[in-house]
């Protein structure tokens, strides 16, 4: 069950069966409103107001350490839930509360008899104060399964050993998939590589598409971004013409809006010889404003001066995000790539049903080619160690947005920098991220940012920060100065939920990439700390790893929860090995960052004093497995948010899943704790 705490129970009788309301903790004056929309059963089921205060002590003594997730139980809000037991009429039906083994404690409340109501809405009412019996209760439910909570922790460490019977990796998908390849006869100005990014809130949304056709050679010119338009039709029914037609009135087959944009080309130069250039088709980006929030809405864009509407797309639709609610499900995918292993990630993914995906880098892995294209490849060095630069193939990038539109045409999909996105160019690479930046929108103007590297967003009520590893993150610089004044702004009222995410994680039991960015830890970490931030996501590592509560390398019931999830299937394999297995702890002179300094020390507190790598698994590694993957991350309330790892294996067996807990804020405790110690001074 999706709940904190059962101050009252509410039961009310309709049609037979028995519904009961637990009550949400934190509401000092609870109300109850059985929704009507939700199950047949609670159509007529509308228990009284009450305003009598619950006891302080109540609410402290009966808060659970955790609750069994079932089927019988419907969440409706934000704040009330609603279990829905069914039983026999005649008998009589009894609310029980029991221990974590679900062993019976106390029979609190007991019904008459039911008998089938004379009429509609005959209803009978039992208010129940529950008396505390001990201090970790839970609700007992017939086959219910446990689902553990943060509360619970902190956690022994746990490894699950990788599957030998798995491979460690795949080769890339090839350009003359028909999933990656241009559509056949395709007209130039037609539209592909559709994808939506949320605003900043969701009354806006960003559209972004390609036309043209992107070039590659030794002399190229690129295109015109001024000899096409950028435009969105839209309106919140489907267009009913069998060609586009424009309707500035609402009738007829048209839209009712347009909101149009801007347009434009990057290029991908190398000045040495034997390397090739790229430059790139048009690149569209529109804001659409003015939506009302979750409400359906369905869209062309294009260029609607082209002949025979072939400038414009086959319609598409979106849902806009909540604004006081939340999102239903939020997938969540890093260092993803274009292996098969990462289709079947994508495709599993788009079975969860997200209504947004957030990618914390490495999304194409273009830079395993040389510019001649060819294979690909799982170690660029290793493979081509004459290379001038790190070279890069950009066709797999229009690849990759062919591969993800019919994902990223219908709901937004929200990226941050990766190391592979750096994709140095011209003499000496002093040109970076040049694809990133022209490919993606993102709410930076709304934000405050002004930059692709990072920004902010709401959906709903979690405020999203995306961060930048791979520019300035110093104290001193202008992203932690952002950094600070966004943090300051969050009304937790309003987004009660902060989630952070981006690309090298800074708790890692992992040998890959162990410590890279520790300079970037030091820098921040007391700052989200500070601020209350909840969860934290980031990928690089190849391999699934999710910590107990932590700050500064000790364990904090305060501290986020911090989520590896690099493990989105890219050509460069899966990690397997640990730094604290034996003989895999690196040395000093690996891991080192392709931005940033390095600030690899010693541990001097805890089991690890003295030396660079745990023996043993760190006891803030929570769980780690090498597995492909992703997460799905469902908010249920202000406070409890169930947080599910699936393997891609587990979608072609057994309906299991890697890992899952409730992930439980603690506002009361934790949102105003601050801390004088500065990271640098526990080391």
């Amino acid at each position: 069950m999706r709940n904190t705490a059962t101050a009252d129970v509410i039961c009310c009788t309709h049609n037979g069966a028995l519904v009961v309301s637990f009550i949400h903790h934190h509401f000092h004056n609870p109300f109850f409103a059985c929704k009507r929309h939700f199950h047949p059963s609670l159509a007529s089921c509308n228990p009284p107001r009450t305003t009598r205060a619950i006891p302080r002590n109540i609410h402290q003594n009966i808060l659970p350490k955790s609750f069994p997730y079932s089927t019988p139980y419907l969440q409706f809000n934000s704040y009330v839930n609603y279990a829905h037991l069914s039983f026999l009429r005649g008998h009589a039906p009894r609310v029980r509360i029991a221990d974590a083994g679900t062993r019976a404690l106390a029979v609190i409340a007991s019904l008459p008899p039911m008998a089938a109501p004379t009429a509609t809405g005959d209803l009978r009412f039992l208010v129940v104060v529950v008396v505390a019996v001990g201090s970790h209760l839970q609700i007992a439910a017939a086959a219910a399964g446990h689902i553990p909570t943060t509360l619970d922790g902190p956690f022994r460490p746990t490894t699950r050993a990788f599957d030998r019977a798995l491979r460690q990796g795949s080769d890339d998908v090839p350009l003359t998939d028909p999933r990656l390849a241009p559509r056949p006869g395709r007209h130039p100005a037609s539209p592909e590589q559709i994808a939506l990014a949320a605003s900043s809130d969701p009354s806006s949304i960003w559209v972004s598409w390609v036309t043209g056709s992107p070039q590659v050679g030794s002399h190229l010119t690129p295109l015109n971004p001024t000899t096409t338009r950028s435009e969105v039709w839209y309106g919140e029914k489907p267009s009913t013409a069998a060609d586009f037609t424009v309707d500035f009135s609402g009738g007829g087959g048209g839209y009712t809006h347009v909101a149009r944009g801007k347009a434009e080309v990057y290029s991908q130069l190398y000045p040495y010889a034997g390397l090739l250039n790229y430059t790139s088709g048009v690149i569209h980006h529109v804001r659409i404003r003015g939506l009302r929030p979750s409400t359906r809405y369905y869209y062309r864009c294009g260029d609607s001066s082209v002949a025979g509407g072939e400038g414009l797309s086959e319609e598409h639709s979106f849902v806009t995000l909540p604004s006081s609610s939340y999102p239903r499900r939020v997938a969540v995918v890093g260092d993803l790539g274009l292996t098969g292993n990462s289709t079947s990630t994508v495709e599993h993914l788009a079975r969860n049903d997200p209504s947004m995906v957030v990618v914390v880098g490495d999304m194409t892995y273009a830079n395993q080619y040389r510019t001649t294209g060819g294979r690909g490849v799982p170690c660029f060095s290793c493979s081509f160690p004459d290379a001038p630069l790190r070279e890069s193939y950009q066709p797999r990038w229009d690849g990759w947005g062919r591969f993800m539109e019919p994902l990223t045409s219908r709901i937004p999909m929200m990226v941050i920098e990766g190391n592979h996105e750096i994709e140095p160019q011209g003499h000496g690479g002093e040109v970076t991220f040049a694809s990133y930046l022209a490919r993606f929108a993102v709410p930076s103007e709304e934000s405050g940012s002004n930059t692709n590297f990072y920004y902010s967003f709401n959906a709903g009520g979690i405020h999203f920060i995306m961060l930048g590893a791979y520019v300035d993150y110093n104290r001193t610089g202008a992203q932690y100065s952002w950094l600070r004044k966004d943090l300051r702004k969050v009304d937790r009222r309003v987004t009660p939920w902060v989630v952070a995410a981006w690309h090298p994680p800074w708790y890692n039991s992992y040998s890959s990439h162990y410590q890279e960015f520790e300079c970037m830890r030091q820098s921040m970490e007391e700052l989200l700390y500070q601020h209350g931030v909840d969860i934290v996501f980031s990928g690089h590592v190849h391999a699934y790893e999710r910590m107990n509560r932590v700050f500064n390398y000790t364990l904090d019931p305060c501290g986020p929860v911090y989520i590896t999830i690099g493990d989105g299937g890219n050509i460069e394999k899966i990690d397997i090995d640990h730094a604290d297995d034996p003989g895999k702890c690196p040395g000093p002179g690996d891991n080192h960052p392709e931005f940033g300094g390095v600030c690899h020390l010693n541990f001097t507190f805890g089991p690890a004093k003295g030396k660079f790598c745990w023996e043993t698994q760190p006891e803030w590694s929570a769980f780690r497995e090498s597995s492909f993957g992703h997460g799905i991350l469902e908010v249920v309330n202000s406070t409890y948010a169930l947080w599910t790892w699936h393997r891609n294996q587990d979608a072609y067996g057994e309906d299991s899943v890697g890992d899952q807990i409730y992930i439980v804020r603690q506002p009361d405790k934790c949102l105003l704790q601050t801390t004088s110690a500065s990271s640098e001074d526990t080391w």
